[in-house]
């Protein structure tokens, strides 16, 4: 069971975080992740859902003056990180342990596998959506494929999780999709120039959003 108490399944898409701070609640995406591979050739849009790993309160995403612990290290070094590669802290984490690797986020298997086609420990490219602005989208039913252009004929890039809230920029209009909650032709576009139908959006809030 992860921190906000959903009962984890299989090939299931989260990530954790070391700080409650970054918790979503239960069902939510209040705090979502947008995590890629170094390469930018994979992303998933996916929730924070559980706490970890190595520390439980470093909230390395804020400055120093919101940052819970280790308010002397760079904003988004993870403590876990300093620890390891420079011996932070006597390279131990905050119970004490010896940390035997840099972690500063953990994917569950399906955002993993699926989302970022990984097979073994990586380095990622991680955004915190929650601490940008503009208009955010719901994803109501995912994992959604993220596309390259507005329609199903395009490749796909990553995934958005359900209840992930992934910032618009725009839309456009292309194929038409009967999807979750709509028939529509319209497609919004993310970051990157990548798009998801608006069939599978339940809702959208913090402004509106214009054609492209």
């Amino acid at each position: 069971m992860t921190a906000n108490g959903r009962t984890i399944q299989p090939r299931d898409h989260f990530v954790a975080l070391p700080s409650r701070r970054g918790l979503s609640p239960l069902d939510t995406g209040d705090y979502t992740v947008r995590v890629c591979t170094t390469s930018g050739s994979r992303c998933e849009y996916a929730p924070v859902w559980d706490v970890g790993p190595w520390n439980t309160r470093d909230d390395y995403w804020n400055p120093a003056a919101v940052r819970e612990n280790w308010k002397d290290l760079p904003q988004g070094r993870p403590e876990a990180q300093a620890a390891y590669q420079y011996g932070y802290n006597g390279g131990k984490d905050q119970f004490g342990r010896t940390v035997l690797n840099p972690a500063g986020i953990d994917l569950a298997d399906g955002t993993f596998w699926d989302g970022l086609l990984l097979t073994d420990n990586a380095w990622v490219d991680v955004t915190y959506l929650w601490t940008g602005s503009g208009p955010r989208g719901v994803i109501g039913s995912g994992p959604l494929n993220v596309r390259t252009g507005p329609g199903t004929s395009y490749p796909t890039r990553g995934l958005a999780a359900t209840h992930a809230n992934v910032p618009i920029q725009c839309y456009v209009k292309g194929q038409t999709v009967a999807g979750t909650y709509r028939t529509t032709n319209r497609w919004n576009r993310l970051a990157g120039g990548q798009y998801v139908s608006h069939a599978y959006v339940s809702t959208v809030y913090g402004g509106t959003v214009s054609p492209c």
